[in-house]
């Protein structure tokens, strides 16, 4: 059985701020719908969250709110730090291994289809894996747990293309990091994430031209 006051869950967010969340999907269905998106996949994220019994962690790409939906017990705040995806998760990883979690999981914001039964089940595979792994179905991955600090796994990876997920396989068999994985799922990230996920394009505003074509 895992330990659970050494267990923790890392979630990655952004501040739900109008044009500067879901940039790639605003070019298609405008920035007030991706904003609109973006606070539905937060609370998401939060309900699938706020029953784990084990230490949960938010970590701000940009400031940390004092008032939002993460202010409720349970969550504690922080602030990411890095140049980029790779630096801001192996620094987060790391400090919470210098504070002595032994189990870590680490998810973003982005995945509609993630639920907290495959968050317990990636901690549950931690007990005889020193790692864990969602893919994602561009090529990427939704979910990466670990039971050591592996800094060699966020350094020189090619992040939001469709190699990581692969780069990251090679480096567990490289390094003989005993592996497991979780099933595929889908962040939304596009016009097409949405369909798959049964959401509607239409919001509060028009779509683009570009989008009507699709």
């Amino acid at each position: 059985m895992a330990n659970l006051s050494t267990t923790a869950l890392v979630i990655f967010v952004r501040n739900p701020v109008f044009g500067q969340v879901k940039t790639r999907l605003a070019m298609d269905i405008g920035e007030e719908r991706a904003l609109e998106i973006y606070i539905e996949l937060l609370q998401h994220t939060l309900e699938i969250t706020r029953k784990l019994r084990f230490r949960k962690f938010v970590y701000y790409a940009d400031e940390v709110s004092d008032y939002d939906l993460w202010s409720v017990p349970g969550y504690t705040k922080r602030k990411q730090s890095g140049n980029n995806l790779g630096e801001r998760m192996l620094n987060s990883f790391k400090e919470l291994f210098d504070q002595g979690f032994t189990q870590i999981i680490i998810i973003g914001s982005d995945c509609l289809q993630l639920r907290t039964e495959t968050l317990e089940q990636a901690v549950a595979l931690l007990e005889s894996n020193n790692a864990v792994i969602g893919p994602a179905r561009d090529g990427g991955y939704y979910l990466l747990g670990l039971t050591k600090f592996y800094p060699d796994l966020f350094i020189n990876k090619p992040w939001s293309t469709d190699k990581v997920f692969a780069k990251t396989i090679s480096d567990f068999k490289k390094q003989a990091i005993s592996y497991a994985l979780l099933e595929e799922l889908r962040d939304i990230d596009t016009v097409a994430d949405l369909m798959d996920n049964g959401i509607s394009i239409f919001g509060t505003v028009q779509i683009s031209t570009r989008a009507q074509l699709i």
